[in-house]
């Protein structure tokens, strides 16, 4: 059996790292490389004997289709066709351009100024240096105004974040609303900001139920209890609405909305609807009317304000004096009249 080429490496990373090797190895040639010259490339086949070499060189082979690579199989000499050759053509294994909307780019560059100061700022901020040297423009005047910051206080929120992204069961003690302590243990969902809290969604193993849990209220770190992947995610999880019903704040019927939108703003609102023919709806140049549905009036008041006079309620009325309230509210606090 080959060693590996790193002392006190695990087997698995050792599979991985020669895999890689092999991986690079092939694309970084024009010509298809013989058994030979890849027992010589990759450090790991160099290692052990020529059968245990045939034997693992025929496993990453089968391993590198299976996971999608186009590893090509080749002639080494057109006029000799004894010998067979390997490569991987460049064109076929690179990823295709990805292009983002301007609302989207929008979007990405406000995400990345709300972890700024959070946990994830590294990251964030690496992605959004890897757009800009892609020569992709960002909009901001589109996000222009807000500025929300992700304050990650909580010390449960690293190891539940990484729970969630692993599926690994969790322990942990929590305080509930009557200040009693108890330990949970838990197969993590999701894990949401809502109302300027973090919430963990998740299946309460010892309840056999789904839970929602205030990350304040997690005392102490976290622990793993068991396997990453070792369980699937409800199907159709929504996390907002576990929150909601944990809250109090049932979602309401689906009712029917129009508004009048300026064109080209307010995209997170026409991705929830449809603009109507100027047919159905004769609207002003340079606006459209939009029609949605909406399962809670409060929250799509918020998110209407927050567009600012680029959107109007048309209708219904309840919804248009949600909207007012609000806006009277932000002028009241800012020493202003009626809106």
């Amino acid at each position: 059996m080959a060693k590996s080429t790193t002392p006190g490496i695990s087997p698995a990373a050792a599979k991985t790292e020669r895999l890689l090797n092999l991986v690079i190895a092939l694309l970084h040639t024009r010509q298809p490389l013989s058994k030979q010259k890849l027992r010589q490339a990759v450090p790991a086949y160099a290692d052990g004997s020529l059968e245990a070499f045939e034997r693992m060189f025929e496993r990453d082979k089968d391993e590198l289709r299976a996971l999608g690579i186009p590893l090509r199989t080749e002639p080494i000499d057109p006029f000799f066709d004894d010998e067979p050759g390997y490569r991987i053509d460049e064109r076929e294994y690179a990823l295709p351009e990805i292009d983002f909307a301007p609302d989207e780019l929008a979007v990405l560059g406000l995400a990345s100024r709300a972890w700024s100061q959070a946990s994830l700022a590294g990251p964030a901020a690496q992605a959004l240096r890897k757009l800009d040297a892609a020569g992709l423009v960002r909009d901001e005047s589109s996000v222009a105004g807000i500025e929300p910051l992700l304050h990650t206080p909580d010390p449960a929120f690293e190891p539940v974040r990484d729970a969630v992204l692993a599926r690994t069961p969790l322990t942990f003690d929590y305080r509930g609303g009557s200040g009693d302590l108890t330990g949970r243990r838990v197969q993590p969902w999701g894990l949401t900001s809502w109302h300027g809290r973090w919430y963990l969604t998740a299946h309460d193993l010892d309840r056999d139920a789904p839970r929602v849990f205030r990350l304040d209220r997690v005392v102490g770190i976290p622990a793993t209890a068991g396997r990453p992947g070792s369980y699937e995610v409800a199907p159709g999880h929504d996390a907002v609405a576990m929150i909601r019903r944990s809250a109090g704040e049932d979602s309401e019927p689906g009712q029917s909305v129009r508004l009048r939108v300026r064109r080209d703003t307010a995209a997170s609102l026409r991705r929830q609807g449809q603009v109507l023919a100027q047919a159905q709806a004769p609207c002003a140049e340079g606006w459209d009317v939009l029609e949605l549905t909406s399962g809670s009036l409060p929250r799509l008041a918020r998110e209407i304000c927050a567009a600012g006079p680029d959107v109007q309620v048309l209708d219904p009325e309840p919804l248009r004096e949600l909207v007012v309230q609000h806006l009277e509210g932000v002028l009241a606090a800012h020493g202003g009249g009626q809106a």
